[in-house]
């Protein structure tokens, strides 16, 4: 663990609070609220929300997400990840526990919802955490689990270049069937397959073409708010069809199989 930690520093962006962007703070707050709400609206649509709702955010980060369905919905929300991130203002309000999903002690609690947002491809052992996710929900309960897809437009166009790949965070990467297999093959019923998620996929398109631009060199992002508002702008009409392009993100829902 040791070792996998030293891959996610204190500037790893799913980590940071709000306050570390500096001037970009403002951006940084209003693109998470934007991005937690697209989440909610996903899993809202297969799972009633209310106060006697469970969830288990498994690689919250900073949990801002889990924090949203308490203060919106009064969900009793608990916020796994493998780093001590329970300092963050997000846990005043959401139960964080920290270690691997496989080793940690639930004993007799059983989820409503796991959310699994971009953790799959962060795994090391993605198959052991969808069979202990299946444990771990209730007799209606759903898995909602987002990544990168391999077999997307954006990596046709980027290929090496994919921001998908991100190694070394990233150990894994799935196309739409070898999601789906290895989701069945842990015992779940995939009821939903969307070829989209809540991650923005113009967030892969304006990478893409500075990871090409740059050959290898670092994005600062900083210096890179203003073309890549531009791009997202010039991009608009494109976008709106975001969920029927298969662009970079793919999303399945499922539930325990009988």
């Amino acid at each position: 663990m040791s070792g996998i930690k030293a891959y996610y520093d204190d500037d790893y962006i799913a980590h940071r609070r709000h306050s570390d962007w500096g001037i970009m703070r403002r951006f940084f707050e209003r693109s998470m609220d934007r991005l937690d709400a697209s989440k909610e609206d996903i899993v809202a649509r297969y799972v009633p929300l209310g106060s006697s709702r469970r969830l288990l955010d498994v690689g919250c980060g900073a949990g801002t997400f889990a924090a949203r369905l308490r203060r919106r919905h009064g969900v009793e929300a608990v916020g796994l990840d493998f780093k001590e991130l329970s300092d963050l203002p997000s846990f005043a309000d959401v139960e964080f526990r920290c270690g691997l999903l496989y080793d940690h002690d639930f004993g007799e609690e059983r989820f409503d919802l796991i959310t699994m947002w971009h953790f799959l491809e962060h795994d090391y052992d993605p198959a052991r955490s969808l069979r202990t996710s299946r444990e771990l929900l209730t007799g209606d309960g759903r898995l909602v689990a987002e990544v990168p897809r391999l077999d997307s437009v954006t990596f046709t166009m980027y290929g090496d270049r994919w921001p998908g790949l991100q190694a070394p965070q990233h150990t894994a990467l799935y196309s739409r069937q070898t999601l789906i297999n290895m989701v069945e093959r842990a015992g779940l019923e995939v009821l939903e397959y969307l070829p989209y998620g809540a991650f923005p996929a113009y967030f892969y398109l304006f990478t893409g073409a500075a990871f090409r631009l740059l050959k290898g060199r670092g994005l600062n992002l900083k210096r890179a708010i203003i073309p890549y508002a531009i791009g997202q702008a010039l991009l608009s009409p494109l976008l709106v069809f975001e969920r029927r392009l298969n662009l970079a993100m793919q999303t399945v829902v499922c539930r325990r199989a009988t």
